[in-house]
C-alpha cells in the first residue's frame, strides 16, 4: 500500500493568522482571552488553544465587562462589534482578510442601492457574518433551485458575493444560473473564493484519479474539509473525512493500494503525519508528495498585536 500525499493541505495564512492573534493576546495580556466561536473549525486547534487559556464562547454576554475577546477567523455581524464597543471588550479581529474583503464588497454594493445575492450555506458563521454587514436587501442562495425562487427588488440593481470556502464547481453552476436569470448582475472584479480553497481542491482533483480512497483530515463543521471530500466522491473516488489518525477504519484499507491524503484549510499538519504513521501499521510503505502550488500568502498582525506591542510591553 502506498499513501499519495496532497500539495497544497492543512493550514493556510487565514488560519495561521487567527491562531497566531489568540496566543499573542494571551502571551501580551495573560489569561483568560475569549474567544467568540471556533476560532477556526477544527478541535485539536481548539483543544490547544483552550490549554493555553483561550475561552471560547458563543456569545459576548458571556465575556467580563472590559475583558479581552477576540472575533473568530470568519468574521462577524456588524451587531457584534457594536456590543463589544458597548460592553467596553478589548477587540482583536481575526477576521480572514479574505472574508473582510467579501464584507467591504457587501457594504459598498448596498450603498450602491443593490440587493446583494451571496452564495453559501445556511447558519455557517462565515455566511451570518456577511449577511449581517447590512440590515435587510440581501439574499442566501444555497443552490440552483434557490435561484429559481429569488425575489428581489430590482433585477437590474444586483450584486453577488460568495462564501470563501465554497467548492469552485458548485459556484460557478450557481454563478452561471444567477447570470442567467439576471443578466446586469454585478460580481466582485476577483472571485471571493479565496486561493487556498481553490488551491486544495484543484491539489485533490489532481490526486483523486490517482487513488483508490482519499482520506481528508478536517473537521464536519469545516466548509472547505467537507468539499475536499466532495470533490474527490464526485471524481469517482471513495473518500472519507476522519477528524484524527484514531478514527481510521481499517476495513476502508481493503483491496485499495493507493491512498490518497490530505487536509482541511484548518487541519494542522501534525495530524496529518499521525494519519500517515496509523497508515504505516497497516502496512503503507512508500509515501510520496505530490507536485503542487507552493503556498507563500502571509496576513499582518492586527494593530496592538505586532512585534512592537510586545516589544513595549516586554520594556
Amino acid at each position: 500500500m502506498k499513501i499519495l500525499l496532497a500539495q497544497p493541505r492543512g493550514f493556510c495564512a487565514g488560519v495561521d493568522r487567527a491562531i497566531e492573534i489568540v496566543e499573542r493576546a494571551i502571551d501580551l495580556f495573560g489569561a483568560p482571552i475569549y474567544v467568540r466561536h471556533e476560532i477556526v473549525h477544527n478541535e485539536h486547534v481548539v483543544g490547544a488553544l483552550r490549554g493555553k487559556g483561550a475561552v471560547f464562547v458563543d456569545e459576548l454576554d458571556e465575556i467580563p465587562a472590559g475583558a479581552t475577546v477576540v472575533f473568530s477567523a470568519h468574521g462577524v455581524p456588524r451587531a457584534v462589534v457594536a456590543e463589544a464597543e458597548r460592553r467596553g471588550l478589548r477587540v482583536f479581529d481575526a477576521t480572514c482578510p479574505l472574508v473582510t474583503k467579501v464584507h467591504v464588497e457587501v457594504a459598498r454594493m448596498h450603498r450602491e442601492g443593490r440587493d446583494v445575492i451571496m452564495i453559501g450555506h445556511a447558519g455557517h458563521p462565515e455566511v451570518e457574518g456577511t449577511m449581517g454587514q447590512v440590515d435587510g436587501h440581501i439574499h442566501l442562495v444555497e443552490n440552483v433551485a434557490d435561484v429559481a425562487a429569488l425575489q428581489v427588488r430590482d433585477p437590474a440593481r444586483l450584486g453577488l458575493v460568495t462564501q470563501t470556502t465554497l467548492s469552485v464547481d458548485d459556484c460557478r453552476e450557481i454563478s452561471a444560473a444567477l447570470r442567467q436569470r439576471f443578466p446586469q448582475i454585478a460580481e466582485p472584479k476577483k472571485q471571493d473564493i479565496c486561493y487556498a480553497t481553490q488551491n486544495r481542491q484543484d491539489a485533490v482533483k489532481a490526486m483523486a484519479p490517482q487513488c483508490d480512497l482519499v482520506l481528508v483530515i478536517g473537521s464536519p463543521s469545516s466548509s472547505n474539509s467537507n468539499r475536499l471530500r466532495e470533490v474527490a466522491h464526485k471524481l469517482g473516488c471513495v473518500a472519507k473525512m476522519i477528524g484524527s489518525a484514531a478514527e481510521l477504519d481499517p476495513a476502508w484499507l481493503t483491496g485499495r493500494p493507493t491512498i490518497g491524503v490530505t487536509a482541511g484549510a484548518s487541519a494542522p499538519e501534525r495530524v496529518v503525519q499521525e494519519l500517515i504513521a496509523r497508515l504505516k501499521e497497516f502496512g503503507a510503505g512508500e509515501v510520496r508528495l505530490l507536485d503542487g502550488v507552493q503556498e507563500s500568502t502571509t496576513f499582518p498582525m492586527p494593530k496592538g498585536l505586532g512585534r512592537d506591542a510586545a516589544d513595549q510591553l516586554a520594556d
